[in-house]
């Protein structure tokens, strides 16, 4: 896994965020077993509860192509304008996270540069999982 580029990709993303609500824009990257990179950014609505991030996003666009397999994913973001930030998947998107992936390999990156970033698993994250 080249994590400098996955990370690349996740910030491609970010550029797609459609957050005119928090101006706090993500993106993400996620890495296929086979080697596919799928990606997402936040999409915000006026109602807030329709809202995706874009860990879901690169998830949902995964699974709805027929991938189940993953390895990894990037995620970064921050304010609108601003310097990235660490930015950290929330609850709901572990949660679909462990839904496919395995809580011991599967990675998450959590990034502000593609020199800066911490690595967990998802299970450090995520302990105790349904």
């Amino acid at each position: 896994m080249d994590v400098e580029e996955l990370i690349g990709e996740a910030f491609k993303a970010r550029e797609k965020s459609y957050s005119p609500y928090s101006h706090f824009q993500v993106g993400a990257a996620l890495l296929s077993c086979d080697g596919r990179i799928f990606t997402g950014c936040n999409i915000e609505n006026r109602a807030y509860g329709p809202t995706n991030c874009a860990e879901r996003t690169a998830f949902f666009k995964a699974v709805s192509e027929g991938c189940r397999d993953f390895a990894a994913i990037a995620v970064v973001g921050g304010g609108e304008g601003k310097p990235p930030a660490w930015c950290y998947p929330c609850g709901v998107c572990r949660q679909v996270m462990a839904e496919f992936c395995t809580p011991d390999s599967f990675k998450i990156i959590c990034a502000r540069s593609g020199k800066e970033y911490r690595i967990y698993t998802l299970g450090e994250l995520l302990p105790e999982m349904f």
